[in-house]
């Protein structure tokens, strides 16, 4: 792994703030689940939550919120199973109260009534907008169960740009921001865009994620850069969410993203300020990455002006999807040194 400490203002050696575990605790980790309103009627968001099933001393600040990209879910990458453990896991078991949610449209969440007409019928949905209103939504939710004032925000490629756009805008709320495969002013093309006119929805089948996921592996590296199966559970978990999939074998997806990568990020427009960030903030992207390549979370680091601690990582051999990938403990342990270390 290679890191590119471009500012370094947290040292590995720095102190590491975790919270420790009464001696009569139990360590097992507690899950909730819940359906919350979003600001629209009739439209409800998926939340879940796992932590420790006791109280942890100097804990009480560890809060995370989860959201997920363009085309798929938070809990079939954030909380799936592999290898005997999630993400979502491994952050609980370091003490933290963990959260994901799922944007209208997604996952287990109310799919808009748009998605159950033919796709050509209605404009590009769930813009980045909405994206950002139904974080609100879940991050009231959250400040409200947990009783903290400020919630630590991790985003996933689409995701870094509703989390970093809900950090610009609301500083007063956030408390650490995580932006793995950071999206920014794109200089190359980009194979989500597309042309021509955008419906409400596009569909996607297994076999083309595969291949997306997979562009730009070198010939000599795709043998074993997914252990065995586990892009089958990944796969098998993100359609059975859709219930239309059953019958299509393909799975749907807003395009309200595509609507603002074109008239944002591929049209030299940051869609919010960077120089608004004020939390400190963790920018990490794996080598291999396509979809957002490494020039972008190295441009988007030179414009966090406002963060008093940032960070840039770089992992070798993964791809956008390093999460499900072998190297993913590189991606969980960087994080979470992030995560764990107390203000200088």
């Amino acid at each position: 792994m290679i890191r590119l400490f471009l500012i370094m203002v947290f040292a590995m050696t720095a102190c590491i703030a975790t919270p420790t575990l009464a001696a009569d605790c139990r360590t097992d980790i507690k899950v909730h689940e819940a359906m919350i309103p979003s600001d629209t009627g009739g439209i409800d968001l998926y939340v879940r939550n796992k932590r420790w099933g006791c109280t942890l001393s100097g804990g009480s600040e560890r809060v995370l919120l989860y959201v997920h990209g363009a085309t798929y879910p938070s809990e079939t990458a954030f909380d799936l199973t592999l290898d005997g453990q999630s993400w979502m896991d491994y952050l609980a078991a370091h003490g933290w109260d963990v959260w994901l949610v799922d944007l209208r449209g997604y996952g287990r969440s109310t799919r808009p009534p748009e998605m159950e007409q033919p796709a050509a019928d209605n404009p590009p949905i769930v813009t980045t907008d909405v994206a950002i209103r139904d974080v609100g939504s879940a991050v009231e939710h959250v400040r409200r169960v947990t009783g903290v004032d400020k919630v630590t925000l991790l985003g996933w490629s689409w995701g870094t740009t509703i989390m970093g756009g809900y950090a610009a805008t609301h500083p007063d709320k956030v408390d650490r921001l995580v932006l793995y495969a950071p999206v920014w002013l794109r200089t190359t093309p980009s194979q989500l865009a597309g042309s021509g006119p955008l419906p409400a929805y596009r569909t996607v089948t297994k076999d083309a994620a595969k291949q997306r996921w997979l562009n730009g592996v070198p010939d000599d590296k795709k043998g074993d850069l997914i252990p065995a199966g586990w892009f089958e559970a990944w796969a098998d978990a993100t359609w059975a969410t859709d219930p239309k999939s059953a019958a299509s074998g393909q799975l749907r997806a807003p395009n309200g993203v595509i609507k603002d990568l074109r008239e944002y990020w591929l049209a030299d427009k940051p869609y919010y300020d960077a120089a608004k960030i004020q939390a400190p903030t963790l920018l990490v992207v794996a080598e291999w990455d396509q979809d957002t390549p490494p020039y972008m979370a190295q441009t988007l680091f030179g414009k966090l002006s406002s963060a008093p601690r940032k960070r840039l990582v770089l992992i070798g051999e993964g791809t956008h999807t390093v999460i499900m990938e072998r190297n993913r403990l590189q991606l969980f342990r960087e994080v979470q040194l992030f995560l764990d270390e107390a203000a200088p």
